[in-house]
């Protein structure tokens, strides 16, 4: 197999990069040479956001292109159009945020999606930007070889976001951590590897349509997740269950300041631990277990000396060590404490 990778430097790109070295694959990358791209990819440099950012792909073919851009879509437009006679699927990693908000519990592909997207449109927000290069590809490859890839929360070795990175920190410098409850709230999230290993399954199998890619519902559970950390980080950290109302009523910010966290029964967890993921676990979706993307990803964080990359686009996540004690010195023993592990 012959793949193209627009982009294919940083977390799911280079997930996608190696994944496919490790098949076998011919793979080329284009990127702008700020980061060197898995050893064995064909690299070609081009910025997307230049008028002549796609000059390097005037010839060659390929069997797949991946693409997993954030912006405007109009980038995606112009990669599109220019690769459809000389690619056989345009693959585009695309979001869960396409759906209009708020969508119900258990929404599937089929849900309402966001309105006022467009092909042609510059950088909007996230949502219509995701949205938008879906319509792109859609219009340049036809339904029949574009796989819209709408992936939910993604955690593993490359994360560029910070909310594993973070929690891994933080378990790592030990003592008592203020660990949102309540501890058995399902949790949906996508291992980096195997969102790559599915999308190359599906180049393979020929696929085509949209696809939520994350977890089953309760594939894990706030407690797993945050135990697995605690565990693979050294195993002294103190886990503070609280309850949500807890958390909420000292104005701690869900998803952002306590990373991956929502609380149950929001929209928001809706939203983000809820998709119905049957398509893509008929086509051959694989998830390993919370443990292993905690272990691995802090293998690969503690080789780049504890601090993990940044995408400049994105505002850093956590919690400071002053809200986060003020909270568990208020809540007080027994006070919403659910269990201290590990």
């Amino acid at each position: 197999m012959r793949l193209l990778v627009l982009g294919g430097t940083e977390f799911v790109g280079r997930s996608v990069v190696e994944a496919a070295l490790g098949r076998g694959w011919e793979v080329t990358v284009l990127h702008r040479g700020r980061h060197a791209p898995p050893p064995g990819a064909r690299a070609l440099h081009g910025d997307r956001t230049a008028p002549d950012g796609l000059d390097a792909l005037a010839e060659g073919t390929w069997d797949a292109v991946v693409d997993t851009w954030s912006a405007a879509p109009r980038a995606v437009r112009d990669a599109a159009r220019l690769l459809r006679e000389r690619a056989g699927r345009y693959v585009y990693v695309s979001s869960c945020s396409v759906y209009a908000w708020a969508p119900p519990a258990g929404y599937t592909e089929d849900a309402p999606l966001v309105e006022g997207a467009s092909a042609d449109a510059g950088q909007l927000d996230y949502a219509r930007d995701k949205r938008g290069a879906e319509l792109a590809v859609l219009d340049a490859f036809g339904a029949d070889r574009s796989v819209l890839v709408r992936a939910g929360l993604i955690l593993g070795p490359y994360e560029n976001v910070g909310r594993l990175p973070w929690w891994l920190n933080r378990m790592a410098r030990s003592g008592p951590v203020l660990a949102p409850g309540p501890r058995d709230l399902p949790l949906q999230y996508i291992d980096v590897r195997d969102l790559a290993d599915w999308v190359l399954g599906a180049v393979e199998q020929r696929l085509s349509g949209p696809y939520n890619l994350v977890s089953p519902p309760g594939h894990t559970t706030t407690g797993d997740l945050l135990e697995a950390c605690a565990t693979v980080t050294g195993g002294t950290a103190e886990l503070h269950w609280t309850s949500p109302e807890t958390v909420l009523a000292a104005g701690i910010e869900p998803w952002v300041q306590l990373p991956v966290w929502t609380p149950p029964g929001s929209d928001l967890h809706d939203a983000l631990h809820t998709a119905d993921v049957s398509r893509a676990l008929a086509t051959g979706l694989v998830c390993r277990p919370a443990r292993d993307t905690a272990a691995d990803t802090w293998t690969w964080l503690r080789g780049l000396g504890g601090t993990a990359p940044q995408r400049p686009d994105r505002p850093p996540v956590g919690l400071d060590a002053e809200t986060e004690a003020k909270v568990l010195a208020a809540d007080g023993p027994g006070g919403g404490v659910s269990d201290t592990t590990p």
